[in-house]
């Protein structure tokens, strides 16, 4: 999943933004709001972490902005502010979770993890095809009976596919939710991480269709 940090405290930021990363997100993050504004409005999150007072524009202004333009991202709002008016604010302009400053980097990965299990239509951590079963919370999975070890990335280009699965997944889909904003590199990587994948969970799981992407198959 690609998310985005709008936060102007840098070292909070990057702080995030690594531990998210190694959770296996794809993270982009701007410290000023109007680029904050600028980059949700593209569409391309699966959700976003937003502070609220920033330069340029505040978090509250931004929820507001993107709401009334129809976008529904699911936005998570981080604020040094704690009092019930600031979060009743915050709601109200269409945020859909309130973390107060200082807060438990546990807690802020499993309102995330909610929230985007919340968006999928599905209050389960558990998405299943067939006999596999990926417990996004645990960050484990299971084929039958035998539990499969994967790296972060790998974890998050099954979870792309298993996410939709017996329908076909483009790699740049793939690529827009698991690499983050500033990768330039070989488009090809998506091919080497299923490959991995194709390895682990045998080669008939993960099928191409040629010239459209990548479909998980029932196991």
């Amino acid at each position: 999943m690609r998310l985005l940090i709008v936060e102007d405290e840098k070292r909070l930021a990057i702080s995030l933004a690594r531990g998210l990363t190694a959770e296996g997100f794809a993270v982009d993050v701007v410290h000023d709001g109007l680029e904050g504004l600028h980059r949700a409005s593209e569409g391309a999150y699966d959700l976003v972490v937003l502070d609220i007072m920033l330069p340029g524009m505040n978090g509250y202004r931004i929820c507001a902005a993107l709401r009334a333009a129809g976008h529904e991202v699911p936005i998570l709002m981080l604020t040094a502010k704690d009092g019930e008016y600031d979060e009743a604010e915050g709601l109200d302009t269409g945020a859909d979770d309130y973390l107060t400053k200082p807060f438990s980097y546990v807690v802020l990965v499993a309102r995330i993890r909610a929230l985007l299990r919340r968006r999928g239509g599905s209050g389960s951590p558990v998405v299943t095809a067939g006999s596999l079963r990926m417990d996004t919370a645990a960050r484990r999975v299971h084929l039958g009976e035998e539990e499969i070890t994967l790296t972060a990335k790998e974890f998050a280009v099954l979870e792309q596919l298993a996410l939709r699965a017996g329908q076909v997944v483009s790699k740049a889909d793939i690529l827009e939710h698991v690499w983050d904003f500033a990768y330039d590199g070989d488009p090809n990587i998506v091919e080497v991480y299923v490959s991995t994948l194709r390895r682990k969970l045998g080669a008939a799981a993960i099928r191409t269709v040629r010239g459209a992407g990548y479909r998980l198959e029932a196991l």
